[in-house]
């Protein structure tokens, strides 16, 4: 992998006995996050509502290294006895309800997490004397659908969110937008990153593990459309770098607060295309003309049939561009899942 075009906002004098607080840290970019934090001597609190899930963080030799707390981030008392308990100086905000298939049919729990969650974790940071830097995750999807001709979607574009999960990150994108206001002077960053995949990602319904197992013959791959949507993917240490440049860069300069930073690599891939990659890393045609042919018929129902982002003003701004090629990251991704799933059973995970 290409080294970082910058290693400013990547050190030790900055991060050392810094009080980083990370809300669904036992997902996997929390996990990796957690891994980048710690080589850098930070104290990183974490938060996630559900312990199962922290086989990431065992494997991964984290839990012991780390401040957790079980907790429900659409629980504002105990959101607020954690910040109470702690110094936090940054906040990076990735806990929420990220499964589409389960806001499809559970809007209510989705709402609850990704639009209360938020606005209880920023009004308790409100009051905090020590934040410096809070960036929150939104998503791609707070976009809704543009033609594939107006792609990469860009910060300027208008929020158009239909379905369930999509309204609950666009509803959190406007929540996040009012606290950065001079009204309550909220130093918060919003991000709206496309797919991200990587070793850790523990959700088993996203294309790209689900298609690993199905490599790996646990399962069957059931495609949800016919393989012509195009989607974009970013590699999670690329996304963790990133979170580490937002939340320096805020540190220093509160003038960034109430910023949006669109992430990916500035183009679409096919769903086909990607699940034809993964075969290809264990040579598996067989398996590869068997999903096409499930392909036949399919129509993606509830979604957004094509999404990529551009990064055009991270670069501008900070000098940030993707640096792992999706073939690279898909290579790591398996090495990591062939480890993992030797130790675990991936049906815990669903």
């Amino acid at each position: 992998m290409q080294n970082k075009i910058s290693q400013k906002y990547i050190n030790k004098k900055f991060w050392r006995k810094k009080t980083v607080l990370i809300t669904g840290v036992n997902g996997f970019i929390g996990g990796n996050l957690v891994k980048l934090l710690i080589s850098l001597d930070a104290n990183v609190i974490g938060i996630s509502n559900d312990r199962k899930k922290d086989r990431f963080l065992k494997y991964e030799g984290l839990l012991n290294k780390i401040k957790y707390y079980k907790a429900d981030i659409s629980n504002y008392n105990q959101i607020k006895k954690i910040v109470s308990e702690n110094n936090i100086s940054i906040c990076f905000h990735l806990a929420a309800q990220v499964d589409v298939n389960i806001a499809k049919n559970e809007p209510f729990h989705t709402f609850e997490s990704n639009i209360r969650g938020t606005y209880n974790l920023l009004e308790v940071l409100r009051t905090s004397k020590k934040i410096k830097s809070i960036i929150v995750a939104s998503s791609d999807k707070a976009y809704g659908e543009y033609e594939l001709n107006k792609l990469p979607y860009e910060e300027t574009y208008d929020l158009r969110p239909r379905f369930p999960y999509d309204v609950s990150k666009a509803c959190a994108d406007l929540i996040t937008k009012s606290y950065s206001t001079s009204l309550f002077n909220l130093p918060v960053i919003t991000t709206r990153f496309s797919n991200i995949y990587g070793p850790g990602q523990l959700n088993f319904t996203a294309l790209i593990p689900d298609c690993m197992l199905a490599n790996f013959g646990y399962r069957k791959f059931i495609p949800r459309g016919n393989g012509r949507n195009k989607r974009d993917f970013l590699y999670v240490e690329d996304v963790c770098d990133l979170y580490l440049c937002l939340g320096y860069y805020l540190y220093n300069d509160n003038k960034l607060s109430g910023e949006i930073f669109n992430a990916g690599t500035g183009r679409g891939f096919r769903v086909d295309e990607i699940v034809n990659d993964i075969c290809m890393l264990d040579n598996n045609k067989d398996l590869y003309c068997s999903i096409k042919k499930s392909y036949v018929g399919k129509k993606l129902t509830g979604e957004i049939q094509h999404q990529f982002m551009s990064y055009v003003k991270l670069n501008k701004m900070f000098g940030w561009k993707p640096h792992t090629e999706i073939k690279e990251g898909l290579r790591s991704t398996y090495k990591w899942y062939n480890g993992f799933l030797k130790k675990y059973n991936y049906k815990d995970f669903l």
